[in-house]
């Protein structure tokens, strides 16, 4: 049974990737557009440039895109990561110790959840992976003539 799920394991690394990388995207187009709620579910959108709402949910749509796509998924996911840590440490932990009790739950899956893939990085079915092995065949010597 363990030889089986090893084998799935880069397609399951996939998925979750992707389903992160969405749930994050989906963050920021609601706080950047008003959309799926709107910021913190108010329906309205962030004011451009404000600290650090607006910031983290540029980085939200932009890290979003690239995990979802599996693109530059280890740099985008450090970023991500390190975000939602000060998002965190900074935004919810001064009002209470434990994320129950201050609201920062999301915060601290999404920053373990990226600190995962920036360790495994993109798995099955990400641009990465494509893109890596389009170069490997580009820096493939040609196969030399035997003689006869």
């Amino acid at each position: 049974m363990t030889g089986r799920l090893n084998s799935a394991q880069p397609y399951a690394l996939g998925l979750y990737r992707i389903v992160v990388g969405l749930l994050f995207l989906c963050h920021g187009t609601a706080s950047l557009f008003g959309v799926l709620g709107g910021a913190a579910g108010t329906g309205g959108t962030l004011e451009a440039g404000s600290w650090p709402g607006w910031y983290a949910a540029v980085i939200q749509l932009v890290c979003g895109s690239l995990v979802l796509l599996g693109l530059g998924t280890r740099v985008a996911a450090l970023l991500a990561a390190g975000s939602m840590a000060y998002a965190y440490f900074k935004v919810h932990q001064p009002n209470a110790l434990w994320p129950m009790e201050n609201g920062g739950e999301a915060a601290a899956m999404f920053s373990w959840a990226f600190l995962l893939l920036v360790f495994t990085g993109s798995g099955a079915f990400g641009l990465d992976r494509l893109f890596a092995k389009r170069s490997a065949e580009e820096r493939k010597p040609a196969a030399e003539p035997v003689a006869v």
